[in-house]
């Protein structure tokens, strides 16, 4: 009885230290930062992840398909000067039909497809959005900072 009881204590000291671990405090943490992000505990925040694939239309005329995709470009820089979109860009070659994605600051898919509607290729069905809640790190924000740091050339 005493063996057990004193193999329990010993189990329990020895292990003490990984159960504090799994809930470590980061020595790093900036609350002012993390609330003006609308960071969760964990750093984390809900945004809508897009997903572009070729869609049902296929216009003949090539200035129809170039005008669409002008203002797709237009739609992309205005929605990211404006805060609201945070990630773009298009995929490689690949056979899924996938195009490209979207990430957006903002976890209301219904506004965010109200945002879509002003893009020609999707409104004009050369693109097809599918939006879902995606969660991610809170910091995603700040990437739009530096990428207007490190290009050269604008598309």
């Amino acid at each position: 009885m005493r063996k057990t009881i004193h193999l329990q204590l010993f189990l329990v000291f020895a292990l003490l230290p990984f159960f504090g671990e799994a809930q470590q405090q980061n020595s790093a943490y900036d609350e002012a930062l993390a609330k003006a992000l609308g960071a969760d505990d964990y750093g984390m925040k809900m945004y809508t992840f897009v997903l572009l694939t070729t869609g049902e239309h296929t216009p003949e005329d090539q200035a129809v398909v170039a005008a669409a995709f002008a203002g797709h470009m237009a739609n992309i820089n205005r929605l990211a000067q404006e805060g609201k979109l945070l990630v773009a860009g298009p995929f490689g070659p690949n056979g899924d039909a996938m195009r490209g994605i979207f990430i957006f600051d903002s976890a209301d898919t219904d506004e965010v497809r109200t945002w879509l509607a002003d893009d020609p290729a999707i409104s004009e069905g050369l693109l097809k959005a599918s939006l879902y809640p995606w969660y991610g790190s809170a910091a995603l924000p700040l990437y739009l900072e530096t990428s207007e740091k490190i290009w050269k050339v604008k598309p």
